[in-house]
C-alpha cells in the first residue's frame, strides 16, 4: 500500500449496536477526508447477515456480510451494544480469529470488547468497555485487563468505552496518522474542542454525583465504585483516603445518611441491579461480579434490599426482555 492509500478501517456492526457510538467513530474519519481534501480513511460496514443493520434505535448501515468483507483491514472494529456478554454466533468469532491471526489489528467500541475476549483476542491486552459490562465480563473473565478509561490504545488492539468516546479515540488515531493540526480541525469541526484524555473517567465522578464537599470521603467513594467486585474493608478504604475509620464514619453518616458499609452494600447491589436488568448473567456470576461470598449471601440481601429475590426481581420483568438462563 502506498502512503497516499487510504486506510482501510472495518466496523463490524452487532444487532442492537448503539448508533451514537458507531456515529461518533465514524464522523471523524469523514471530517478528516472532508477537512484534509483527500480520501485518508476507506470506512467499510459488515455484518453477520449483510444488507441494512439496524441500530438499538432503528438508524441503520448498509453492510457486507464477512465473506464479501475479507480480511484486508487497517483496523476492524466491532461495535456491540444490548447485552455482548450473551453474544454467540461461531461464525463471526471464527472470522475475528482469522483476522487476528493474519495480524490485522482490532478494536472494541462499548461492548465490542466482550466479543473480542469471547474469541480469544485479548491475551495480555490491556482493554477498556463500557462501564456498564466491566463487572459481568470481569466475573466471567477474572485474568481480563479490564481498565475503567475512555479508551485505551494497547499495541494492536484499540478499544473504547462507547457513547462520546470514539470521538476522543478517533482524534488520537487521526493524529497519530496525520498529525497534530488535522485532528484538532475535525475536532473543531464537530465542536468537540475539550478532548478528553485516555485515562479520564467514564462516569461522573463522585463529589458530582453524590455532593460531597470532603476530598477524602470522596476519595473513599471512588474506591468503592472501582472495588465491587472485590471490595474493600473499612480500615482499608479509611487508610487509602487517608483518614482514621471513626473519621470516615462521621463523614459517611453526615455527607451520605448511613455508614459507610452500609453505603458500600448499596452500590455494590445497584451494580446488581443493573446486571440482572440488563446481561444474562447466571446469579451465582452476579453475585462474584457485585463481591458477595456466593449466590446465597447475595440472595439474601438482595432480598433485604429490595424486597424480592434476584429471581424474581428478574422474572417479573426487571430485566430487560432477555430470556433469563439456568442459574
Amino acid at each position: 500500500m502506498s502512503p497516499l492509500s487510504p486506510k482501510r478501517y472495518g466496523f463490524l456492526l452487532i444487532d442492537d449496536f448503539a448508533l451514537l457510538s458507531a456515529a461518533s467513530a465514524v464522523e471523524p474519519l469523514r471530517a478528516a477526508n472532508l477537512l484534509s481534501g483527500r480520501a485518508l480513511y476507506d470506512m467499510r460496514f459488515v455484518s453477520a447477515r449483510g444488507g441494512w443493520q439496524q441500530s438499538s434505535v432503528g438508524g441503520a448501515f448498509e453492510t457486507v456480510t464477512l465473506d464479501q468483507a475479507g480480511l484486508g483491514f487497517d483496523i476492524l472494529f466491532v461495535v456491540a451494544g444490548g447485552d455482548p456478554l450473551a453474544f454467540v454466533d461461531p461464525h463471526v468469532l471464527g472470522w475475528l480469529r482469522r483476522l487476528g491471526r493474519g495480524g490485522v489489528p482490532l478494536g472494541g467500541i462499548s461492548g465490542g470488547a466482550a466479543i473480542l475476549v469471547q474469541a480469544g483476542l485479548m491475551q495480555a491486552r490491556r482493554f477498556t468497555i463500557h462501564w456498564e459490562h466491566a463487572e459481568g465480563l470481569r466475573a466471567r473473565h477474572p485474568e481480563a485487563l479490564i481498565e475503567r478509561r475512555l479508551f485505551v490504545i494497547d499495541r494492536d488492539r484499540f478499544t473504547c468505552a462507547g457513547g462520546m468516546a470514539p470521538l476522543d479515540m478517533m482524534h488520537a488515531l487521526i493524529a497519530r496518522d496525520h498529525g497534530a493540526d488535522l485532528a484538532r480541525g475535525v475536532s473543531e469541526w464537530f465542536i468537540h474542542t475539550g478532548i478528553r484524555a485516555a485515562e479520564e473517567p467514564q462516569q461522573t465522578d463522585a463529589v458530582a454525583k453524590y455532593g460531597l464537599h470532603h476530598p477524602a470521603l470522596a476519595a473513599a467513594v471512588e474506591l468503592m465504585t472501582s472495588h465491587i467486585a472485590d471490595p474493600l474493608k473499612l480500615d482499608d478504604l479509611a487508610q487509602l483516603s487517608g483518614l482514621g475509620a471513626r473519621q470516615l464514619e462521621r463523614l459517611a453518616q453526615a455527607q451520605l445518611g448511613q455508614s459507610v458499609m452500609s453505603f458500600y452494600r448499596r452500590l455494590r447491589l445497584e451494580k446488581a441491579d443493573q446486571l440482572l436488568r440488563r446481561s444474562t448473567l447466571p446469579l451465582a456470576e452476579v453475585a462474584q461480579a457485585t463481591g458477595f461470598a456466593g449466590p446465597a449471601h447475595f440472595s439474601r440481601a438482595f432480598s433485604d434490599h429490595y424486597g424480592q429475590s434476584p429471581r424474581a426481581w428478574r422474572r417479573g420483568g426487571a430485566a430487560t426482555g432477555a430470556e433469563t438462563p439456568d442459574d
